[in-house]
């Protein structure tokens, strides 16, 4: 708690207390796995890929240069579950839980910081939401972690497969790629296991849809209603799954490689997963070398959007996009405002959605082409899916990760740290904020399109 005090007395933002705590608990997470009693070897770990494998915990990605089920002993897969925990509820909102547990006082310092956090609208009846999203958490977790044991138990007995069942729990529930199946091979030894499959595939699209909707799905027999948010997150999210799972079907049904030879059941269930995951889970049922290259490509695009906002998922967002299609169609029908379910969607914050897949994009094109040039032998579809992956905080590979250079590794944990804080809070944390001018220029004509 000491670190959250130092944090209160800093004249620090609340988008510089976030930007600096993420790194704060990256760097220790890093200098843990590092040492001997963190690896199954007994020996220390190259500190860049302890680093890697901490921002990539911390940041509820899931690329790994080393793998997480046989390089590491009990302590280090703890050490990495608990660095998925925080990361994925935000830093801020355990310590302060932690806070609460023990019965001290929130100041409205930490409020700020809670809200910026989590993205909620407004301080009011804060501690209150986070109680119940930490119990709410918790409840899910263990649900889905029971739901698993009952499939993983009679494989690895009761105490490796009770543990294995819990930390694919957290990790799924937390929009994080990791696994503890070993040898890179995520979820694919169970292509045939609906239980498996559609648990923590319900465990991925619960994180990612952010605590605001599931507060408002929860409460709604009472109320009866759902905010504009909720709604639209709800109506993409529909979208992304349902639309996702229909193209993976169509793409990869001959594909012997993937999932030409299953079943019409598990054929099903594997798109299913191939829709839901690259919205920043990053665990794989199928090959993701061996998909075709329209499906790589699909999949890119679907880490790019990523979740939802004050969830568990990184990537653009659901509503961002949402607020960016309904701008285009009402510029396309010369409406001069941007609307949806009767609601006016504000002008400042299409303007923020914009500015948000702008800036999204650049980053991802910008750490491709830097790829391009550290990774010179890897293909360039694979490139922009491992740098996509990172800015989604999705972590699915088609292998590069566990063949990144030094420079490469380096890249990708930043991008990864980017993509989880945001690019945009990253953005506002280094650059000060300056007052807005008491005047306007005479405006200009620029033709476009």
């Amino acid at each position: 708690m000491e670190s959250l005090k130092i944090f209160k007395k800093t004249k620090l933002s609340e988008v510089q207390v976030l930007a600096l705590g993420f790194f704060i608990v990256i760097f220790i997470g890093g200098t843990i796995l590092s040492l001997p009693i963190s690896s199954a070897n007994g020996e220390a770990t190259n500190f860049l890929d302890s680093l890697f494998t901490a921002t990539s915990a911390t940041c509820v990605t899931g690329l790994v240069t080393v793998d997480t089920g046989t390089h590491w002993n009990l302590f280090g897969q703890t050490v990495i579950m608990i660095l998925i925990e925080i990361g994925g509820l935000g830093f801020m909102s355990f310590a302060t839980f932690i806070s609460v547990l023990i019965g001290r006082r929130i100041t409205l310092k930490s409020r700020l910081l809670m809200q910026e956090a989590m993205n909620t609208f407004n301080i009011q009846g804060l501690v209150k939401m986070l109680k119940k999203v930490m119990l709410f958490t918790f409840i899910i977790q263990f649900i889905g972690a029971v739901i698993l044991s009952t499939q993983l138990i009679p494989e690895f007995g009761v105490a490796r497969g009770l543990y294995i069942s819990i930390f694919s729990s957290i990790s799924t529930f937390c929009n994080a790629g990791f696994d503890l199946f070993g040898n890179f091979n995520s979820y694919t030894g169970y292509y045939d296991n609906s239980i498996i499959l559609l648990t923590v595939s319900a465990l991925i699209a619960i994180g990612g849809l952010g605590f605001i909707v599931l507060l408002e799905l929860y409460n709604y027999r009472n109320t009866k209603k759902l905010s504009l948010h909720s709604k639209l997150v709800l109506l993409i999210t529909a979208i992304l799954i349902v639309g996702g799972t229909i193209v993976m079907f169509i793409l990869e049904y001959n594909n012997p490689d993937t999932i030409g030879n299953m079943n019409f059941k598990d054929k099903i269930v594997n798109s299913i997963v191939a829709s839901i995951s690259p919205r920043t889970a990053g665990i794989n049922s199928v090959p993701i070398d061996k998909m075709t290259t329209t499906s790589k490509f699909v999949t890119v695009i679907l880490m790019f959007i990523g979740g939802s906002p004050g969830s568990t998922a990184g990537g653009l967002k659901t509503s961002t996009l949402g607020i960016i299609l309904c701008t285009a169609i009402s510029v396309i029908r010369g409406k001069e405002n941007a609307d949806i379910f009767g609601r006016t969607i504000p002008r400042g914050l299409q303007l923020k959605a914009i500015t948000l897949l702008i800036i999204g994009m650049g980053l991802v094109m910008t750490v491709t082409m830097m790829l391009t040039i550290a990774e010179p032998n890897e293909a360039f579809l694979d490139v922009l899916y491992e740098a996509t992956s990172a800015f989604g905080t999705v972590g699915l590979t088609t292998g590069v990760t566990q063949r990144l250079s030094e420079p490469g590794k380096i890249i990708i944990i930043t991008l990864m740290y980017l993509g989880r804080v945001g690019p945009l809070t990253v953005v506002m944390a280094i650059v000060s904020k300056k007052k807005g001018a008491n005047y306007k220029y005479p405006e200009g004509k620029i033709l476009i399109g």
